[in-house]
Protein backbone atom coordinates (compact mmCIF):
# COMPACT_ATOMS: atom_id res chain seq x y z
CA UNK A 1 0.00 0.00 0.00
CA UNK A 2 1.27 3.60 -0.71
CA UNK A 3 0.76 4.05 3.49
CA UNK A 4 3.72 1.89 3.60
CA UNK A 5 5.07 5.01 2.40
CA UNK A 6 4.59 7.74 5.50
CA UNK A 7 4.23 10.40 2.94
CA UNK A 8 2.19 13.44 4.42
CA UNK A 9 -1.70 13.25 2.95
CA UNK A 10 -2.37 13.88 -0.18
CA UNK A 11 1.53 15.11 -0.89
CA UNK A 12 2.63 13.73 -4.41
CA UNK A 13 6.28 14.14 -6.18
CA UNK A 14 5.98 14.91 -9.66
CA UNK A 15 8.85 14.29 -12.07
CA UNK A 16 9.41 16.12 -14.64
CA UNK A 17 12.62 14.68 -16.68
CA UNK A 18 14.10 14.09 -19.65
CA UNK A 19 14.21 10.62 -21.45
CA UNK A 20 17.28 8.63 -20.40
CA UNK A 21 19.12 6.10 -21.82
CA UNK A 22 17.82 2.29 -21.44
CA UNK A 23 19.86 -0.38 -19.72
CA UNK A 24 19.78 -3.17 -21.99
CA UNK A 25 16.54 -5.19 -21.82
CA UNK A 26 17.74 -8.48 -20.54
CA UNK A 27 19.13 -6.39 -17.28
CA UNK A 28 16.15 -4.43 -16.99
CA UNK A 29 13.88 -7.93 -16.94
CA UNK A 30 16.32 -9.09 -14.23
CA UNK A 31 16.56 -6.21 -12.09
CA UNK A 32 12.48 -5.68 -12.25
CA UNK A 33 12.56 -9.45 -11.22
CA UNK A 34 14.76 -8.93 -8.08
CA UNK A 35 12.73 -5.76 -7.42
CA UNK A 36 9.41 -7.20 -7.14
CA UNK A 37 11.41 -10.05 -4.94
CA UNK A 38 12.75 -7.58 -2.39
CA UNK A 39 10.07 -5.13 -2.14
CA UNK A 40 9.01 -4.54 1.74
CA UNK A 41 8.26 -1.90 3.92
CA UNK A 42 8.85 -2.28 7.91
CA UNK A 43 9.83 -6.15 7.26
CA UNK A 44 6.74 -7.05 5.23
CA UNK A 45 6.00 -7.78 1.51
CA UNK A 46 4.49 -5.22 -0.51
CA UNK A 47 1.38 -6.43 -2.41
CA UNK A 48 2.85 -6.34 -5.71
CA UNK A 49 1.33 -6.93 -9.63
CA UNK A 50 4.23 -5.90 -11.37
CA UNK A 51 7.58 -3.96 -11.82
CA UNK A 52 8.67 -2.36 -15.34
CA UNK A 53 11.36 -0.12 -16.39
CA UNK A 54 11.12 3.39 -16.92
CA UNK A 55 12.75 5.51 -19.04
CA UNK A 56 14.73 7.21 -15.95
CA UNK A 57 17.62 5.32 -15.41
CA UNK A 58 17.62 2.81 -12.07
CA UNK A 59 14.41 3.69 -11.20
CA UNK A 60 11.57 1.09 -11.89
CA UNK A 61 7.33 1.69 -11.98
CA UNK A 62 6.12 -0.93 -9.37
CA UNK A 63 1.62 -1.54 -9.32
CA UNK A 64 0.28 -2.72 -6.44
CA UNK A 65 -2.49 -5.10 -6.29
CA UNK A 66 -4.69 -2.55 -5.11
CA UNK A 67 -3.54 -0.43 -8.36
CA UNK A 68 -1.39 1.96 -6.57
CA UNK A 69 1.59 2.62 -8.36
CA UNK A 70 5.31 4.93 -7.12
CA UNK A 71 8.52 4.49 -8.65
CA UNK A 72 11.61 2.47 -6.55
CA UNK A 73 14.98 2.53 -6.97
CA UNK A 74 16.74 -0.83 -8.24
CA UNK A 75 17.36 -1.62 -4.23
CA UNK A 76 13.78 -0.42 -3.22
CA UNK A 77 15.74 1.75 -0.54
CA UNK A 78 14.14 4.92 -2.34
CA UNK A 79 10.85 5.67 -3.63
CA UNK A 80 9.36 8.73 -5.35
CA UNK A 81 4.95 8.49 -5.51
CA UNK A 82 3.33 10.89 -8.03
CA UNK A 83 3.44 11.21 -11.71
CA UNK A 84 6.59 10.89 -14.33
CA UNK A 85 6.72 13.06 -17.58
CA UNK A 86 8.30 13.30 -20.33
CA UNK A 87 10.28 16.73 -21.30
CA UNK A 88 9.68 16.05 -25.44
CA UNK A 89 9.72 18.28 -28.30
CA UNK A 90 5.65 18.58 -28.20
CA UNK A 91 5.97 19.47 -24.27
CA UNK A 92 5.29 17.52 -21.26
CA UNK A 93 3.60 14.11 -21.54
CA UNK A 94 2.84 12.28 -18.59
CA UNK A 95 4.12 8.69 -18.87
CA UNK A 96 2.56 7.58 -15.74
CA UNK A 97 -1.25 8.31 -17.29
CA UNK A 98 -0.19 6.91 -20.41
CA UNK A 99 0.73 3.86 -18.27
CA UNK A 100 -2.65 3.97 -16.62
CA UNK A 101 -4.74 3.93 -19.28
CA UNK A 102 -3.07 0.91 -21.20
CA UNK A 103 -3.99 -0.86 -17.89
CA UNK A 104 -7.39 0.08 -17.77
CA UNK A 105 -8.05 -0.58 -21.23
CA UNK A 106 -6.61 -4.08 -20.45
CA UNK A 107 -7.98 -4.98 -17.45
CA UNK A 108 -11.63 -3.81 -18.80
CA UNK A 109 -11.48 -6.04 -21.71
CA UNK A 110 -10.92 -9.01 -19.62
CA UNK A 111 -14.74 -8.24 -18.34
CA UNK A 112 -16.79 -10.61 -20.83
CA UNK A 113 -20.08 -8.93 -22.10
CA UNK A 114 -21.79 -11.53 -20.28
CA UNK A 115 -21.25 -9.42 -16.99
CA UNK A 116 -22.09 -5.91 -19.10
CA UNK A 117 -25.37 -4.32 -19.27
CA UNK A 118 -24.67 -3.22 -22.92
CA UNK A 119 -26.73 -0.58 -24.93
CA UNK A 120 -26.86 -1.10 -28.78
CA UNK A 121 -28.57 0.48 -31.75
CA UNK A 122 -29.53 -0.83 -34.94
CA UNK A 123 -26.10 1.20 -36.90
CA UNK A 124 -23.01 -0.17 -37.53
CA UNK A 125 -20.81 -0.48 -34.34
CA UNK A 126 -18.03 2.29 -34.49
CA UNK A 127 -16.97 2.56 -31.10
CA UNK A 128 -17.46 1.19 -27.50
CA UNK A 129 -17.88 3.17 -24.38
CA UNK A 130 -17.25 1.62 -20.52
CA UNK A 131 -19.08 3.27 -17.84
CA UNK A 132 -19.42 2.68 -14.16
CA UNK A 133 -22.64 3.38 -13.46
CA UNK A 134 -24.79 4.10 -10.39
CA UNK A 135 -28.62 4.09 -11.08
CA UNK A 136 -28.66 6.66 -7.66
CA UNK A 137 -26.47 9.12 -9.46
CA UNK A 138 -28.39 11.93 -10.90
CA UNK A 139 -25.63 12.70 -13.81
CA UNK A 140 -25.51 9.30 -14.66
CA UNK A 141 -29.27 9.27 -15.24
CA UNK A 142 -28.62 12.61 -17.33
CA UNK A 143 -25.82 10.54 -19.07
CA UNK A 144 -28.81 7.10 -20.38
CA UNK A 145 -31.09 9.69 -21.45
CA UNK A 146 -28.13 10.35 -24.00
CA UNK A 147 -27.73 6.83 -24.47
CA UNK A 148 -30.09 6.23 -27.65
CA UNK A 149 -28.47 9.09 -29.46
CA UNK A 150 -24.89 8.05 -28.75
CA UNK A 151 -26.28 4.20 -30.54
CA UNK A 152 -27.61 5.84 -33.33
CA UNK A 153 -24.15 7.62 -33.85
CA UNK A 154 -22.90 3.67 -34.00
CA UNK A 155 -21.49 4.25 -30.03
CA UNK A 156 -22.18 1.12 -27.74
CA UNK A 157 -22.38 1.55 -23.94
CA UNK A 158 -21.26 -0.78 -21.96
CA UNK A 159 -22.35 -0.52 -18.16
CA UNK A 160 -20.57 -1.82 -15.26
CA UNK A 161 -21.96 -1.30 -11.71
CA UNK A 162 -20.46 1.18 -9.26
CA UNK A 163 -22.45 2.08 -6.26
CA UNK A 164 -20.86 5.11 -5.29
CA UNK A 165 -22.06 5.03 -1.08
CA UNK A 166 -20.37 1.64 -1.08
CA UNK A 167 -21.80 -2.00 -1.22
CA UNK A 168 -23.86 -1.75 1.90
CA UNK A 169 -25.95 1.14 -0.09
CA UNK A 170 -29.29 1.05 -2.01
CA UNK A 171 -27.13 1.79 -4.53
CA UNK A 172 -25.67 -1.20 -4.45
CA UNK A 173 -28.90 -3.12 -3.54
CA UNK A 174 -30.38 -1.87 -6.75
CA UNK A 175 -27.20 -2.35 -9.09
CA UNK A 176 -27.22 -6.45 -7.70
CA UNK A 177 -31.42 -6.08 -9.08
CA UNK A 178 -30.37 -4.85 -12.08
CA UNK A 179 -27.85 -7.60 -12.89
CA UNK A 180 -30.18 -10.60 -11.69
CA UNK A 181 -32.76 -9.39 -14.10
CA UNK A 182 -33.53 -11.96 -16.98
CA UNK A 183 -33.68 -8.70 -19.33
CA UNK A 184 -30.91 -6.24 -17.98
CA UNK A 185 -31.19 -3.42 -20.65
CA UNK A 186 -35.37 -2.93 -19.25
CA UNK A 187 -33.86 -3.20 -15.71
CA UNK A 188 -31.19 -0.47 -15.90
CA UNK A 189 -33.86 1.83 -18.20
CA UNK A 190 -36.32 1.22 -14.93
CA UNK A 191 -33.39 2.13 -12.24
CA UNK A 192 -32.64 5.14 -14.19
CA UNK A 193 -36.42 6.45 -14.36
CA UNK A 194 -36.24 5.63 -10.10
CA UNK A 195 -38.86 3.54 -10.90
CA UNK A 196 -39.09 0.55 -7.99
CA UNK A 197 -37.82 -2.76 -9.12
CA UNK A 198 -39.47 -6.07 -7.61
CA UNK A 199 -36.80 -8.50 -9.02
CA UNK A 200 -34.33 -9.96 -6.44
CA UNK A 201 -31.06 -8.99 -6.22
CA UNK A 202 -29.53 -12.30 -4.86
CA UNK A 203 -28.39 -14.12 -7.34
CA UNK A 204 -24.53 -14.64 -8.19
CA UNK A 205 -23.71 -11.31 -9.66
CA UNK A 206 -20.64 -9.12 -10.40
CA UNK A 207 -21.68 -6.19 -8.47
CA UNK A 208 -19.27 -5.90 -5.78
CA UNK A 209 -16.71 -6.97 -7.91
CA UNK A 210 -16.95 -4.56 -10.74
CA UNK A 211 -16.92 -1.48 -7.87
CA UNK A 212 -13.44 -2.87 -6.79
CA UNK A 213 -12.03 -3.08 -9.90
CA UNK A 214 -13.61 0.51 -10.78
CA UNK A 215 -11.51 2.04 -7.42
CA UNK A 216 -8.58 -0.26 -8.72
CA UNK A 217 -8.74 1.47 -12.46
CA UNK A 218 -9.15 5.62 -10.78
CA UNK A 219 -13.08 5.59 -10.48
CA UNK A 220 -14.16 7.55 -8.06
CA UNK A 221 -17.71 8.88 -8.88
CA UNK A 222 -20.06 8.34 -11.29
CA UNK A 223 -20.66 8.29 -13.82
CA UNK A 224 -17.05 7.39 -14.91
CA UNK A 225 -16.34 7.22 -18.63
CA UNK A 226 -13.75 5.10 -20.41
CA UNK A 227 -12.52 5.19 -23.77
CA UNK A 228 -11.39 2.60 -26.20
CA UNK A 229 -7.94 4.01 -25.37
CA UNK A 230 -8.41 3.63 -21.86
CA UNK A 231 -8.52 6.90 -20.88
CA UNK A 232 -11.04 7.81 -17.60
CA UNK A 233 -13.11 10.70 -18.39
CA UNK A 234 -14.93 11.69 -15.12
CA UNK A 235 -18.42 13.05 -15.06
CA UNK A 236 -20.97 13.66 -17.38
CA UNK A 237 -20.14 14.19 -21.15
CA UNK A 238 -23.02 14.91 -23.57
CA UNK A 239 -23.00 12.82 -26.66
CA UNK A 240 -22.31 15.19 -29.16
CA UNK A 241 -19.16 15.69 -27.21
CA UNK A 242 -18.29 12.04 -26.68
CA UNK A 243 -18.25 11.74 -30.36
CA UNK A 244 -16.24 14.32 -30.61
CA UNK A 245 -13.73 12.80 -28.27
CA UNK A 246 -13.78 9.29 -30.40
CA UNK A 247 -13.31 11.19 -33.64
CA UNK A 248 -16.83 10.57 -34.92
CA UNK A 249 -18.36 13.52 -35.41
CA UNK A 250 -19.71 14.36 -38.28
Amino acid sequence: MIEFLHRPAGALFALVLPLAALLPGAALADGAERLAERLKVNGQPMPVASVHETPLEGFYQVRLETGEAFYSDAEGNYFLVGDLYENGENGLTNLTEQSRNVERAERLAQVPESERVVFRGTADSRAELVVFTDTTCPYCRQLHEEVPTLNEMGIEVHYLAFPRAGMNSQGARILEQVWCADNRSEAMNAGKRQETLSGSGDCDNPVEEQYHLGMALGVQGTPAIVLPDGQLVPGYVPAERLAEMLGLAE
